[in-house]
């Protein structure tokens, strides 16, 4: 059974940093990708970060761009998501999800979360003073 659990969200105040753990079972993550959405009261769900495991490639959001950064431990079957500099927009609940194993052969990971097949039940971060 694939399942995402994801850990880490929490209060901080706004120039803080956070890491945000998404942990993979039942499946590895070397043939799959993981992203990373967030979503807001009363927004819809968008794409923040994704990272195709095949071969490191990432792709972020430009609202993030320089401010988070997905890294990856093979031998938890982790990825995590590094967010520095928040910002009180930041405030989300934050889902990891996955993508694969055939697609991610054939395109780069993707922000949109439609193309995403597995979800974890998601992580409140909250910025605020």
């Amino acid at each position: 059974q694939l399942q995402l659990v994801e850990s880490g969200g929490g209060l901080v105040q706004p120039g803080g940093s956070l890491r945000l753990s998404c942990a993979a079972s039942g499946f590895t993550l070397d043939h799959w990708a993981i992203g990373w959405f967030r979503q807001a009261p009363g927004k819809e769900r968008e794409g923040v970060a994704c990272v195709r495991n095949l071969d490191g490639n990432t792709k972020y959001a430009d609202s993030v761009k320089g401010r988070f950064t997905l890294s990856r431990d093979n031998a938890k079957n982790t990825v995590y998501l590094q967010m520095d500099s928040l910002k009180p927009e930041d405030t989300a609940i934050y889902y990891c999800a996955a993508d694969g194993p055939v697609s991610v052969l054939f395109r780069l990971c993707v922000l949109d979360p439609s193309e995403y097949d597995y979800w974890g039940q998601g992580t409140q971060v909250a910025v605020s003073s």
